[in-house]
């Protein structure tokens, strides 16, 4: 079993760490493999190269940082590309979908929006997973069951759907527990995608143990509602909070943001 994170963003796009940085802080984790996620929409040609290039070079037999992107299309949606190393050639989702699977990469479709689930569920093509938990927009505390539910729904069309689970990783104080665990034996770049794509793995937030089927238990399903629904209103109070204080002229500093990034 190989511990890993997933969807994860550097300086290459917006995240705040560099590739290094990324390197020795999931070292620290006990982590084998990273797969990242840039921005698509930061590159061009020469960056991408480099970005390819730095991936590779900062790989070995302790690590690998598994080169990927994730694209913006219609409407805000956004298609990860786990293992996916071209710029996309369409806004079109399913037609991104369709590029990075063409590709030999996983797509995943990100934190999907409550209002994108008829969407996503009109399409003809369908990605290979759906991201069930992402502790940036859901919070570090629990997910939304309406994800779970519509993972299920979309498994009725296809069984090699999967649940993913990303940490969506952009700021140094931003919450880095939930992971992924592969059921293979090598961290090669190939066998992580391909354990991802056939879904074996899991997600792991400390004790709490969650399956690439999405299948969970009534019982958890309601828990991570009744949680997310308290953390996601604490969390909006205090957007509310920070939008009076904005329009009043007050900036907030840079050292409470920080913190509450890393307490949602």
């Amino acid at each position: 079993m190989l511990k890993g994170a997933i969807h994860i963003h550097s300086t290459y796009s917006d995240g705040e760490f560099t590739l290094p940085e990324l390197r020795q802080i999931f070292l620290a984790e006990g982590c084998a493999f990273v797969c990242m996620t840039d921005h698509a929409e930061s590159f061009k040609e020469k960056s991408l190269a480099s970005y390819l290039d730095e991936c590779r070079a900062l790989s070995d037999e302790k690590l690998q940082l598994v080169a990927g992107l994730e694209y913006e299309c219609e409407r805000r949606m956004h298609i990860l590309g786990y293992g996916a190393r071209t710029l996309a050639r369409s806004q079109d989702p399913q037609n991104v979908i369709r590029q990075i699977e063409d590709e030999g990469a996983v797509s995943v479709v990100a934190h999907p929006k409550d209002e994108f689930f008829p969407w996503i569920e009109s399409f003809e093509v369908l990605p290979s997973g759906i991201e069930a938990w992402n502790s940036k927009y859901d919070g570090r505390y629990a997910p939304r069951p309406g994800t779970f539910a519509l993972v299920q729904r979309l498994r009725l069309r296809s069984q090699e759907l999967h649940a993913f689970y990303g940490q969506d990783l952009h700021w140094k104080k931003q919450f880095r527990g939930l992971f992924v665990e592969l059921d293979v034996l090598a961290a090669d770049p190939g066998q992580i995608v391909g354990a991802l794509r056939s879904g074996a793995y899991h997600g792991r937030k400390g004790d709490l143990e969650l399956p690439a089927s999405g299948v969970m238990p009534e019982a958890i399903l309601e828990e991570f509602g009744r949680v997310h629904e308290r953390s996601y209103h604490w969390w909006q109070f205090l957007r509310r909070t920070k939008q009076k204080l904005d329009r009043a002229g007050i900036k907030v500093p840079e050292s409470l943001k920080a913190q509450l990034r890393r307490i949602f």
